[in-house]
């Protein structure tokens, strides 16, 4: 559907403005009024890491007049191979004072607004307040509900996409027009059962094709061209190079912007999504080891058997030693568990500790009740003890 343009248009361009806009100004369906508009906007970019990175580059070569950025995390060498806006010089700084100096060497006219803290339930409505446009691109469950029901409950409209290993998303949710994210995922996934990119891994370049989307999209809304992704779902699979769309109706019963809704402000969204599970929490506590524990059971030649949760091409980066790979599926499906022995302690170990807790209360619930797992997993294992080990 076609909609109207999201912001006025600026009183002018300057003359160095319009030298630098010249390709979008030729273009008919933007031209002067239509670049005006870009320049008067107000865009925020929730994270400035896959998706984010491509997304702020883009809005900032596009004009884009105000740019905020959601970002309290630091740059890691792991980020390098998709983020970016970073490089190597950035490692250990600011993601946010990193993606600010690269989007004002891109564009100088741009004016950059920094939020260097967690968006949450207690500010996500005074920062989001503040811009014309938002473009998430957040990756995990908790912060995607939270910006949804913000820009619900504020009516305002944003570009979403979502990235993990060769396939992504893209949509437009703006409630006043069409539906919102909770009308297609009305419903988190159970915990754990659905990988982060942390976990599962992303094809770099994937962050550049939906990120480009999500910018195409935001051009589209604030200039009122075109026919925006309101209502349908794209969606990319890079290993068969082929886009497909989704048809997405407006949910009368949706729980956020259905006819009668129940969810009228912001909920604990940590606590909607369950990042561990309560079986998960109840295992772990008082069956949760350090990996300075493991290493003196180790030492001291306890009787133990250390399993690896993770997937076998984790295990080949990095593993501790004497660990053996049983990957977590295998336990879901009950195939692992006539192979456990009976006169050794599990102790269990994943990436950081979430999976292997998972883990850990399945094997609670089959009787291995002096099961332990990994608090922090071999990154906590590399940091604490081998740390000319590679992490990831």
């Amino acid at each position: 559907m076609s909609l109207p343009p999201l912001v006025e248009p600026a009183a002018e361009l300057t003359v160095d403005e319009v030298r630098r806009y010249s390709r979008h100004l030729i273009i008919p369906d933007v031209g002067m009024d239509g670049q005006k508009r870009l320049k008067n906007a107000k865009v925020l970019c929730v994270g400035a890491g896959g998706l984010g990175s491509p997304a702020l580059m883009y809005l900032a070569a596009a004009g884009v007049g105000t740019l905020g950025i959601v970002e309290f995390d630091e740059v890691d060498e792991s980020n390098l191979q998709r983020q970016i806006i970073h490089s190597q010089s950035d490692i250990g700084r600011s993601k946010a004072e990193s993606a600010r100096d690269s989007v004002l060497g891109i564009n100088p006219y741009v004016n950059v607004v920094l939020h260097q803290e967690r968006l949450d339930s207690s500010n996500v409505l005074e920062i989001f307040a503040q811009y014309d446009l938002i473009v998430d691109g957040t990756d995990n469950f908790a912060t995607r509900y939270l910006v949804n029901d913000a820009c619900v409950l504020l009516n305002k409209p944003y570009v979403w996409g979502s990235i993990y290993r060769f396939d992504g998303q893209a949509s437009v949710f703006w409630s006043e027009y069409g539906p919102c994210y909770r009308c297609l995922y009305p419903e988190p996934p159970p915990p754990g059962m659905v990988p982060s990119c942390a976990e599962g891994g992303v094809l770099g370049v994937l962050c550049a094709s939906i990120g480009s989307i999500q910018v195409t999209e935001a051009i589209k809304v604030l200039t009122g061209i075109g026919d925006p992704l309101v209502g349908r779902l794209t969606i990319y699979d890079a290993l068969e190079m082929r886009y497909r769309q989704v048809k997405v109706r407006k949910d009368p019963e949706c729980a956020v912007c259905g006819k009668n809704p129940t969810v009228t402000e912001l909920i604990d969204y940590e606590a909607f999504c369950g990042v561990v599970s309560e079986e998960a929490q109840e295992a772990a506590a008082g069956s949760t080891i350090t990996p300075r524990q493991l290493k003196e059971w180790i030492d001291a030649g306890e009787k133990i058997d250390i399993i690896d949760v993770r997937e076998p091409n984790e295990y080949e980066i990095v593993s501790i030693p004497g660990a053996r790979l049983i990957p977590k599926n295998e336990f879901l499906m009950g195939n692992a568990l006539q192979d456990l022995p009976q006169d050794k302690r599990i102790v269990l170990h994943c990436k950081t500790g979430v999976r292997s807790a998972e883990v850990l209360a399945v094997l609670k619930n089959a009787g291995f009740a002096d099961a332990v797992h990994v608090g922090g997993g071999v990154i906590g294992w590399v940091n604490q003890i081998e740390p000319e080990k590679p992490v990831y």
